[in-house]
Parts: structure tokens; sequence; C-alpha cells
């Protein structure tokens, strides 16, 4: 008889290891390992008694493999939500049998956008049903809240549960074609040890939702939490179980709110969908080019505009920079919106590569417009003609549109879509270009001028 050999399992993410530790290695829970008695398994000694083993040990499956020519793809095709903007970001839509996972800051909005999502499934026709289910409040608060948005019907059905089974049975009274948990960390599955929201029951929870979404075609829409950081809370295994990780993204002093896809099974990653909190609720906006520019009438220097890339959608962002001489020994450098490491890059080439002067002796305020965030390398052309703009109190010409990234040596390179840039920029009025050499696909109308360096680029000023 084999000899039984003790390991030490975590309660919390269950890794295991040989010896006792006080922290979790994989989780770094202090004290959650606990002791549990594993029995070895007989090895065979040869290759070909493994297979003979394997084989003599083999069940047949009920459901035999299907030909991937006779799977018809129609069936798992996707359905439009109601919200074109969160279509975008899906793929299309929402595939029957898929698992979502919209993640964000408590306070942004989830709960808002998936009510308003169950409210127009519902009415999509009479066999569309969606099922709500929440955790985290009242059946009166969601009534509230579906009041003021306007996002009562009757084939919208509520459940304040936190525990799974008891919504398994919810699930199978109601009948519906879509159901939305609110949220994965406040559910709770009985027969599954640890607390709610904690690793090995978030696990737990999505498992078996999954499995649910897969076996009866229903879409499931997950909400979770987030961590301080910005991460999806709970263990890393929850993103791979998913099949679509969206993070819903948003200051708290703007009402402008982007979901943004972080991993998609049915379309591509990183597209953006743009969307305005209002007291009336949740609303979609198609064009956010608009949002992220200042409309004035008169000339002001230290400002430029480019266009960058969140997905497949070109925006125009504005770029703002103030530069004041300071006494201060240590000048500032406060940055919003962009990278500052980029901010103090651009800074440097400008001094060192077109003999801006003084930069080290002031103070550098550069920022965006809108509550934008700006991380493409694509806007460093924009950025340092915002400066220049700045240190000469010359404005960059109205209607000029910055594009390229800027390299150590002050050369300007080309960027990825450039045409499609300008095509969006050319859409909302702004006749000319400043772009890197050998650049394609500018719209007829248009003039572009094409630049190989920064000190070129500098010659657009005044």
């Amino acid at each position: 008889m084999a000899r039984t050999k003790t390991i030490y399992r975590c309660s919390d993410c269950s890794h295991t290891v040989a010896k006792w530790v006080g922290r979790c290695p994989e989780c770094g829970t202090w004290g959650s390992l606990d002791e549990a008695p594993l029995q070895p398994a007989a090895v065979a000694s040869r290759a070909g008694t493994s297979l003979a083993r394997a084989g003599a040990a083999a069940i047949l499956p009920t459901t035999p493999a299907t030909p991937l020519t006779r799977i018809d793809g129609k069936e798992t095709a996707a359905k439009s939500t109601g919200i074109s903007e969160l279509d975008r970001v899906l793929g299309g839509g929402i595939v029957p049998g898929s698992v979502v996972l919209l993640a964000g800051e408590p306070g942004v909005g989830k709960s808002t956008l998936l009510l308003e999502v169950v409210h127009r499934w519902a009415q999509r026709g009479a066999d569309d049903r969606s099922l709500y289910v929440t955790g985290e409040e009242s059946a009166g608060q969601v009534r509230l809240r579906a009041d003021r948005t306007g996002s009562v019907h009757e084939r919208v059905y509520l459940a304040a549960e936190s525990d799974l089974a008891t919504i398994f049975g919810h699930v199978e009274q109601v009948k519906p074609t879509l159901l939305v948990v609110d949220s994965v960390q406040t559910m709770l599955a009985a027969d599954v040890d640890g607390v709610s929201g904690g690793v090995t029951q978030v696990k737990a929870v999505t498992s078996a939702l999954t499995s649910l979404a897969k076996a009866s075609g229903i879409p499931v829409l997950l909400i979770g939490h987030v961590t301080k950081d910005g991460a999806v809370a709970g263990p890393r295994s929850l993103e791979h179980l998913v099949d679509v990780v969206l993070h819903f993204e948003g200051d708290k002093h703007s009402t402008l709110r982007m979901v943004r896809g972080v991993k998609n099974r049915f379309g591509a990653a990183e597209e953006v969908g743009c969307f305005e909190l209002t007291e009336g609720g949740i609303v979609e906006v198609s064009d956010p080019s608009g949002l992220f520019l200042q409309h004035r009438n008169e000339e002001v220097s230290g400002t430029a505009v480019t266009v960058t890339m969140d997905g497949k959608r070109p925006l125009l962002g504005e770029v703002q920079a103030l530069v004041v001489h300071t006494q201060n020994p240590s000048p500032r450098r406060a940055v919003s919106g962009l990278d500052s490491a980029r901010v103090a890059m651009v800074l440097a080439v400008l001094e060192r590569r077109c003999n801006i002067r003084d930069l080290g002796k002031c103070d550098v305020y550069a920022s965006t417009v809108g509550g934008m965030r700006i991380t493409d390398p694509s806007a460093d052309l924009a950025l340092a003609l915002a400066i220049v703009s700045a240190v000469r109190d010359q404005p960059v010409p109205p209607g000029t549109v910055l594009l390229g990234e800027v390299g150590l040596a002050g050369e300007v390179r080309r960027v990825a879509g450039a045409g499609r840039r300008l095509t969006e920029a050319h859409r909302l009025g702004f006749s000319r270009g400043v772009v890197p050499r050998n650049t394609e696909g500018a719209p007829s109308g248009m003039k572009v001028r094409e630049v190989t360096n920064l000190g070129q680029a500098l010659m657009n000023i005044g």
C-alpha cells in the first residue's frame, strides 16, 4: 500500500507546497496554509505500460466530437445590446453563451450602464427576458435607479440574492436570455470554503457561472471590483475564465466615461466606447472628439492639437503647456493626462537639439483638455510645439493638427494609421497638418507639410 504523503494547501488560492510556511507564496496571505493528505498515484515504469493503462482507463464520451464543418456558426452570432458604443467594444454585440466581466472603481457607473443594457435587451422582443441579480443593493434601491434612468420594463426581472444556488433557481424559473450579476465579489457558493469575495469563492462562483453560460447559451455579464492600483480584484485566473474583460474608466471630476476592452475572444481588444454620465442615466457619445478640444475664438499660445488612436477609433486631443520662469533651484514639472517620462524626454530634446534654452530654469506645466489620457507616442510632436509656443508666446496657426513621434536625436518618426488620423481631423475642420516624412493617406483638400526633424516642425510656429 502506498505511503500517505502530507502537503500544505492555501485556503484562499488552493496553492500547494511541500513544507509549511507562514505566508502563501502564491497569493501572499498569512496563516492560510493547512495540512492536507496526498495519496501518490502509482507511476508506470515504462511508457508502454502507461499507454496501456491509459487506454484501459479511457471513458467513452457521451457526446462524440463533431466535424468543424457541421457546426452552425449562426447560432453563436453576436446580438446587439442596443447600445452602439458598447457593441463596438464587444466586437459587434454579446455572443450567446459568453461571459463578460465589467470592472471599474466604485461610483463610476457600472450598475447604471448594465441596468440600461438589460432594459434595451428586454425591448428587443417578447422572447427576450433579462435577469438582474444584485448582491450589493436591495431591490428597492435598484428600482429607484431604474425610475431615475427610465430603465423600468416588465421583462426585466430583479433578484436581490447573494447565494449562488438560489441564483441558479431564479434562472430556472425566469429562463432569461441575459443574466447580469452585480457583483461577482458579493456572491457566495455554500459548498466552497472561504469568505465572500475571497480568492477561492470568486474562482468557484465565476467557474459555476461560466459553466451555466456555456451549457445554456445564456450570456452572463459580471460586475467586478478593482484594487487601488486599478487591476481587477481577485485571482488572476478570473480574467482567464471569462471571455471578455472590460474596464470602465472615468474621472470623478468629469462626466466622461470610457469602456475599454482588455481581453476579447470575439473581437479586437483595446477598443474604446465613450459615454457621459448624467443625472438621467448614462448616455453614449458617438463622436467624442469634440469633448477633448477647447473651442475658442482667439489664438492662444501654448496649445496644440493631435490625433490619438484608441483601438480603431481616432480621437482628437488638445495638449496645453505653460512655461514660467522661477527662482526655485528645483523647477516644477506638473503633468496631467500625459506620460511624465515622455514630457521630460521632450523637454531634454528641445533644449539639446533645438537650442531652446533655460527650460531647466522654468516651471513646466503640461496637460490635456477634457480629462483625456494620452499615452500614444504620436503626441510627442504636438507636445513639443505646445511647449515652444508657450516659451515664445506665439500660437500655433489655427486649424493645424500635429502628428509624429520624437526621437532622442530630434528626428520625427512615422506613426501608424496616419491616414485615418488626418481624415478624422479634416472631418472636424482642420485644414493643415504637420506630419513625418513619407506619410500616406492624407485626405484631399488638406494641406500637409512633411518634416524630418523637430527643427523643421518648429518653423510652423509664429
